[in-house]
């Protein structure tokens, strides 16, 4: 039935008498028109049509693809945003066009488009519920053990054991699909199964390990499958086809390998080959499933009414091989059990002291059979099969003369056996999901199909173990391979019409699901390696021209290669139970994650499934892997535990939104909130490093060893965070910003510098170190130690920034009690590749700074790089000072800091103040003054400049204002004072910012006037008169003695530290604070390079104000 819309046409602006008219004029219009206009109008072309009232705007891109987004007037408000956010029509047009490829993501054809790869597109019918789900999850979950074990699983197990087994590998099949289903209809799912899911939903470490661990399953699939297919040809098809005649079990063993060596190559070629037939056979394969479960039901309602006559021979209560005789008598028997068939033959005491019996293998469901199959009969290897409820007389000391023809258990049985026997039998709750990409609606069909597919085998696994227990005698359920009824599969002698039903319907099945699993595995591990996660499985994602994945055919049929030289099912059966277990688990943890998290994103329209739920799946997976083989889940759990950590460390960084990203926040934000609930203790601390680095004009890190120092202190351990300032705005430097953040993770990369990265953009350098001093950090992850290069240049720079910056961050980390450390000539300290042999890291401790000099030296020492080097500690003592005392102190103090040092007391006499002294000092204050008179004739030419614009522009404005006709301007009337104040306040703070910008500003407040100007510019010139700064004569008795007194410290103690430590690898120092009162602030940096003079790499240290060591436990 079509729908009706109503249509009302939008018309532009300066129509709007016409709009009324035709909103009023509206009719009821088909959709199917609106769809046969839209189409004529296309067949018209985009140039139809009057172009020559569109609006051009340079905002719009001129591309044929974009030229759809804005068409008239009626979103002129949103041009300007076209490019970045389209239109909701083009948007659902793009979703509407959208196309469910069936090889896998974009991802993976982007991946192909990049590597010149070309792409085949495949048109696959879409498929419903029934045949691209339900089918094909019937046909990989029934199959090989259900004709070849199950019987045998009964009668060990006994049918509670039985049902208890069978009811655990159900519930855990369930509970993954409902989890599966949840994830599967969280959004589009592409082709890819469990791995495209659990990958993004747990991320690319854990998406690879289970990955790879599913391919390794479904390959020990195949290996199963073709050993099951094997083990019916050469047993029950062709006995005769056989190349080893010698040792029976040995024989059967090699027969295996070599039969199952032809057949794996056989159908290695037929997958080569074509895909095609394999996918046209799979139906055929499914038929022979269902009619082989058909005759089975169909035997068990014929046993009520006519048994088979199938029978049974016991010797005693132990049951006989019977291919071999065809009467069950003693004298068909002698010849077998005696060295003649005269009277006076010696024949084995068991068969001379024990009757034959004689009794149907399969009584009847009415039979009562089942009382005595309730419970299990477990026996080790080499026993032979018996009947409990029967006599037997026996000789205790006699061993079993294993060469009569007993049916024996070939291996030992017990209950955790069995379940990673049945397990794989259970297995293929994938198959929808894997064929997501074919679905008519994938959304709708995996939960239903799937679910609807476990309950119907369930059902099936439930009922044949009642009906086997019910309908067949327990030592032909026990004889595995049908020895006791004339070599005969025991559900081929329950099944109707004929045995050959179930035996040639196993072998197509077995077959089949062969083919599948060569078919599905290569192409698992082809999207692992189009992924690009694991970097030695590249070549695997290669193949043909048509995307046929021969590299991971070839490594398939190796890997699949190993499971039939094993040449046991039952051996063979745990293996892969333990690759599908470990797959299971984490689709519930991804599932149970996911739910628990709560992310926007998770939004499935499967709603009947809940996390604990999942978290019971999860539980039942890891308990059925160590129920099974606890050394096979070791391994398994070690293997994806490799694969993670090589993901980890060497593959693809992706970002696909997975849980685990969420989870980690989740623990980060608590871990960040339980932090900062309690102060830090002494015992914890460790620095947390601010480091300023600068970028220079090509936005690359100018001093990369500042980030080796960084490293080689931290060693990975604590916060890092890099950062740098950028002058100028966020709206114009912005891609700078971007840029140079990226240089800085380079950099810190190359480095191998852990930590984070920023660049901020600021008006100014002060305001920028200001800013992230303060700010840096998050919560109890907060940086208290702030790491920077000396600036080197600041006596060449043109003005006073430089030394103004420094020195401000000097009070910025004081006041906000984070220490500061200060690298010298940082371009000569070692890199990461570097090994120093020897060689001294010397500290100077003249204050005490929280024992901040004493920790870092041990912390250097922690890395390669400085692992060689022996730590000095050298204080200064005063006259007062006693200084044997003090190095005795100093030596137990370090004892009991548990660090090896050598100390050393240095002392200091007083001495007279020495002219070099009174020379450098004056020299200092006369390049002050002389900095001082630059800046002022600076400011003077500002004003200046200042002036004349502020009046040529007052003119042009009153100009102007007093033309004829001219529109009113609203001037804002700024009294003096405020202006003067505005002035001031702009030079002082964003001086640079103007500077940057290189023109006039849009506003000029008028801030001097001429009379002003010239009374400044005079007074100034009288209080500086005409003096020459350079050749003034040196007038040591009006220096400042308060300078004199900094500067004879500088000296005296650089005199000592030279001579001690000039040749040590590092030199650390107390880093005495800027004066408090700023005016003497110019002088400042000149102590510290008098105080570092004659020394290469120096750091100085200044503490935090709190104690960071300390002698306790």
């Amino acid at each position: 039935m079509p729908t009706n819309f109503t249509v009302v046409p939008v018309e532009d602006a300066e129509d709007g008498s016409n709009s009324a008219a035709a909103s009023g004029d509206s009719k009821t219009v088909s959709l199917g028109k609106i769809f046969q206009e839209e189409d004529e109008d296309n067949v018209q072309g985009p140039n139809s049509g009057d172009e020559g009232q569109r609006e051009s705007s340079p905002f719009i891109n001129s591309d044929s693809d974009r030229e759809n987004y804005y068409d008239g007037q009626n979103m002129a408000l949103f041009e300007e945003e076209m490019d970045s956010t389209p239109m909701v029509s083009s948007l659902l047009n793009k979703l509407a066009n959208y196309t469910n490829l069936t090889q896998g993501v974009r991802e993976h054809e982007e991946a192909e488009n990049e590597d010149g790869v070309r792409r085949v597109a495949v048109m696959v019918p879409q498929m419903g519920t029934f045949i691209g789900v339900y089918l094909p999850c019937m046909q990989n979950i029934l199959g090989v053990i259900l004709f070849l074990r199950l019987t045998w699983i009964v009668g060990t197990a006994g049918i509670l054991g039985s049902f208890a087994i069978v009811s655990m590998c159900c519930i855990c099949t369930l509970l993954t699909a409902i989890s599966m289903s949840a994830i599967a209809t969280n959004g589009v799912v592409p082709a890819g199964g469990s791995y495209y899911m659990i990958s993004r939903s747990l991320g690319p470490e854990f998406g690879g390990a289970v990955g790879l661990c599913f391919y390794l399953g479904t390959t020990f699939a195949g290996s199963l499958y073709i050993l099951g297919t094997i083990e019916i040809l050469l047993l029950y098809i062709v006995p005769t086809a056989t190349v080893f005649k010698e040792g029976e079990d040995a024989a059967m063993l090699n027969n295996m390998r070599v039969c199952g060596t032809c057949c794996l190559l056989l159908m290695a070629l037929v997958v080569f080959v074509g895909v095609k037939y394999v996918n046209k056979l799979a139906l055929v394969f499914l038929a022979c499933v269902v009619l082989s479960i058909m005759a089975t039901y169909a035997g068990v309602i014929k046993s009520v009414i006519d048994p088979p006559e199938f029978n049974v021979c016991l010797l005693g209560n132990r049951s006989l091989r019977n291919e071999k005789f065809d009467t069950c008598t003693k004298t068909e028997l002698v010849k077998i059990f005696c060295n003649s068939e005269y009277q006076n033959a010696t024949c084995d005491p068991y068969f001379t002291m024990n009757n034959l019996t004689e009794m149907r293998a399969i009584p009847g469901l009415l039979s009562g059979v089942i009382k005595d199959n309730l419970w299990g009969d477990y026996a080790p290897a080499g026993e032979p099969i018996q009947k409990k409820s029967l006599d037997s007389i026996q000789d205790e000391d006699m061993p079993t003369n294993t060469s009569k023809p007993y049916v024996f258990n070939d291996i030992a049985t017990y209950f955790t056996l069995l379940v990673g026997i049945y397990f794989p039998s259970v297995t293929g709750i994938m198959a929808g999901s894997n064929r997501s990409g074919d679905l008519r609606d994938a959304q709708r069909s995996i939960p239903i199909g799937t679910i609807m597919a476990i309950l119907t085998t369930s059902f099936i696994y439930i009922s044949c173990v009642v009906l086997f227990g019910a309908c067949i005698e327990g030592v032909v359920l026990r004889d595995k391979f049908g020895y006791s009824v004339k070599k005969t599969p025991v559900i081929g002698v329950l099944a109707w019409p004929s045995p050959w039903v179930i035996v040639i319907g196993s072998f197509f099945s077995c077959c089949g699901a062969g083919l599948q699993s060569l078919t599905g595995a290569p192409r698992l591990l082809q999207a692992i390696a189009r992924d690009g996660i694991i970097p030695f499985l590249q070549v695997f994602g290669h193949g043909k021209k048509n995307g046929e994945p021969t590299w991971a055919l070839l490594l398939t049929v190796g890997i699949c290669e190993i499971g039939i030289l094993i040449a046991s099912l039952d051996a063979v059966a745990p293996i892969l139970s333990m690759f599908f277990l470990m797959c299971y688990l984490f689709v519930n943890l991804a599932c149970a994650v996911q739910t628990l998290l709560r992310t926007p994103n998770w939004r499935p329209r499967f709603k009947f499934y809940h996390w604990t739920l999942s978290f019971l799946g999860m539980s039942l997976c890891l308990s059925l892997m160590f129920i099974s083989s606890w050394y096979y889940a070791l391994v398994a759990m070690v293997i994806a535990g490799c694969i993670y950590k090589y993901i980890e460390y060497r593959g693809a960084v992706k970002e696909w939104g997975d849980g685990i990203r969420g989870l980690s926040l989740n623990a980060a934000r608590y871990a960040l909130i339980r932090l900062e609930e309690a102060p830090l203790h002494t015992k914890n601390w460790r620095p947390q490093l601010l480091v300023m680095c600068k970028l220079d004009s090509d936005l690359a890190v100018k001093h990369p060893r500042l980030l080796s120092f960084t490293t080689q202190l931290k060693a990975g351990k604590g916060l890092t965070i890099v950062c740098s300032v950028l002058e100028g705005t966020y709206m114009t430097r912005g891609k700078d910003a971007k840029t140079g953040e990226q240089s800085l993770k380079t950099a810190m990369a190359a480095e191998r510098t852990k930590g984070f990265s920023h660049v901020v953009v600021s008006s100014n350098l002060r305001d920028g170190f200001s800013l992230l001093i303060q700010s840096a950090g998050l919560g109890g992850m907060k940086h208290n130690t702030v790491l920077m290069a000396w600036p080197a240049g600041w006596r060449q720079a043109r003005d006073s920034s430089a030394r103004r910056n420094f020195i401000e961050t000097v009070r910025e980390t004081t006041s906000a009690h984070q220490a500061l450390m200060v690298a010298k000539n940082i371009d000569h300290f070692p890199s990461n590749q570097e090994r120093l042999k020897e060689g001294n890291i010397d500290v100077w401790w003249i204050v005490h700074d929280g024992g901040l000099l004493m920790l870092l030296p041990f912390l250097l020492s922690q890395h390669k790089v400085w692992r060689k080097c022996k730590m000095r500690i050298f204080t200064v003592a005063q006259m007062d000072d006693n200084s044997i005392q003090m190095k005795k102190d100093l030596q137990m103090f370090l004892y009991h800091l548990r660090l090896d040092a050598e100390v050393e007391v240095v002392e200091m006499h007083d001495s007279d103040i020495s002219a070099f002294t009174y020379e450098k000092t004056l020299v200092m204050e006369q390049r002050s003054q002389m900095l001082k008179q630059m800046q002022l004739s600076r400011t003077e030419r500002e004003r200046e400049i200042q002036s004349i614009t502020d009046v040529s522009r007052g003119s042009i404005k009153r100009k102007k204002v007093s033309g004829a006709g001219a529109p009113s301007l609203n001037i804002p009337c700024i009294p003096e004072e405020e202006a003067q104040l505005i002035h001031d306040r702009n030079t002082a703070s964003h001086s640079a910012n103007e500077k940057a910008a290189g023109g006039p500003p849009d506003r000029v407040h008028m801030t001097w006037t001429k009379d002003k100007l010239m009374n400044e510019r005079n007074r100034h010139r009288e209080g500086m008169g005409v003096k020459d700064m350079f050749n003034m004569k040196p007038e040591w008795e009006n220096l400042n003695q308060s300078n004199v007194r900094r500067m004879h410290t500088a000296v005296k103690l650089n005199e000592v530290v030279v001579k001690k430590s000039q040749n040590s690898q590092l030199v650390l120092l107390n880093m005495p604070g800027p004066p408090r009162n700023k005016k003497g602030h110019e002088n400042y940096m000149e102590f510290l390079e008098v105080l570092m003079d004659g020394l290469d790499c120096v750091l100085l240290v200044r503490g935090g104000g709190r104690e960071v060591i300390t002698i306790y436990s």
